[in-house]
């Protein structure tokens, strides 16, 4: 299941994914590391992540982030899940984290069922019904597919 996610593939990272996408994207408001961590930049926070979340959740939202290691720029995939299993795409289009297009490109990719609504990166807080419409989707696909 990806949730306006990357999907990379073999020998892939999230960093260098990034940096294949479109020139007029948006780049995401990625702060330089402190500490060995990294973390979105809190005054840019709600347009690029929680572009339709209300104003207090957003600003908690970016309060409340997590910094994340380095790795998870630089890390490669050894074996992509989506490779072996079925797999499910939820593509945001007014994502400002990861560009629809890329979005498109790594579904497509990697074969996904894909449901493609409006909303921004934080679609799971804004429309957590959508998101679960689209879990349930892919259960009753796989539980049709064992019977």
């Amino acid at each position: 299941m990806y949730i306006t996610a990357f999907a990379p593939d073999k020998g892939e990272s999230v960093g260098a994914l990034i940096q294949g996408f479109p020139p007029n994207a948006p780049a995401p408001p990625i702060l330089p590391p402190q500490d060995g961590f990294l973390a979105l930049d809190r005054d840019k926070f709600a347009g690029a992540f929680a572009g339709d979340v209300d104003e207090e959740t957003a600003r908690f939202m970016a309060d409340s982030q997590v910094p994340w290691g380095l790795g998870a720029l630089g890390g490669t995939i050894s074996e992509p899940a989506w490779r072996k299993k079925p797999s499910w795409y939820l593509i945001v289009t007014e994502d400002r984290m990861i560009p629809p297009e890329a979005q498109r490109s790594m579904s497509k990719r990697a074969g996904s069922s894909v449901v493609e609504t409006t909303g921004s990166h934080a679609i799971y807080v804004s429309q957590p019904e959508t998101v679960a419409a689209l879990i349930e989707q892919a259960a009753q696909s796989i539980r049709a597919a064992a019977a």
